[in-house]
């Protein structure tokens, strides 16, 4: 069996990006992605006639933090909250802004964190 904290540490140093690649490798891995299921179900209910807009509607966002909105301390729990990162991390990323919290998404859950941040005071995009 593995170190399970070994490996809570070692995952814990990730960079946001580091951790969105992991996330892509563990989903094509697995099997399992939420945005794959949306897009699977997607041509299926809407027919061959509808496929083609179903290709133009974006599948995937990137929630971009673009601001702490005065808040820094909130917002820093926010995002380590949505990402898991330490709080070095989670500090840096905030100070960094804009910059990208979560990457390849599926709108529901972009939604979710961006409601999520702004709630704690950042301000947020989608892309």
């Amino acid at each position: 069996m593995a170190d399970l904290n070994a490996l809570v540490d070692q995952l814990s140093e990730l960079t946001v990006l580091e951790a969105a690649e992991l996330s892509k490798l563990l989903e094509e891995k697995w099997g399992v992605s939420a945005a794959a299921a949306v897009a699977v179900a997607g041509p299926a209910v809407g027919g061959a006639g509808g496929a083609a807009p179903a290709a133009e509607e974006k599948t995937e966002f990137d929630v971009i933090l673009t601001g702490d909105g005065g808040k820094k301390i909130n917002v820093i729990k926010e995002v380590r909250a949505i990402t898991g990162l330490g709080l070095t991390e989670a500090k840096t990323l905030v100070e960094s802004a804009p910059k990208a919290v979560k990457e390849g998404v599926n709108k529901d859950e972009a939604e979710k964190i961006k409601k999520q941040l702004e709630e704690a005071g950042a301000s947020v995009e989608l892309k």
